[in-house]
Parts: structure tokens; C-alpha cells; sequence
């Protein structure tokens, strides 16, 4: 199945985030299809990066948010 979901890529107590499609069955932090957004949440307010035509594309195709993206998602509309 594949998935829309975080990808932490920042230092230790730093957190970073890339919003990628990527199969579930691979590592969070393994090989992705698509990168599709950013999250910082170490900003004040948080900060939320998305190609939403992307993120509809792939949600049309069958991908499945988690729950932290739908709520990221939500928010950045």
C-alpha cells in the first residue's frame, strides 16, 4: 500500500520533516516515490510546505494519508 507520510530528516532535538509518498512496507526513513511537501515544527507557528496538486494526484491514485499528514493537510488548506 502505498502512503503519504513523514520522513524525519533533521539533527538530534531538531526535528524535520519531508512529506513523501512512499511504500508502507518500507523503512520511514528508506527509499521514497515522491517528495511532496516540508514540516518544520521547531518554527513558531509551525510551518507547512505543499505541492497540494501533487498531494491530490496521489491521493486520486489510491495513496493513503496518515493521520498526521490529513491533520497537516487540513491545516495548510
Amino acid at each position: 500500500m502505498v502512503k503519504i507520510r513523514l520522513q524525519r530528516v533533521g539533527k538530534k532535538k531538531a526535528p524535520f520533516y519531508h512529506i513523501v509518498v512512499a511504500d508502507s512496507r518500507r523503512a520511514r526513513d528508506g527509499r521514497i516515490i515522491e517528495q511532496v511537501g516540508t514540516y518544520d515544527p521547531m518554527t513558531e507557528p509551525t510551518t507547512v510546505k505543499l505541492d497540494k496538486e501533487l498531494v491530490e494526484k496521489w491521493i486520486k491514485n489510491g495513496a493513503k494519508p496518515t493521520d498526521t499528514v490529513k491533520r497537516l493537510i487540513d491545516e495548510a488548506k
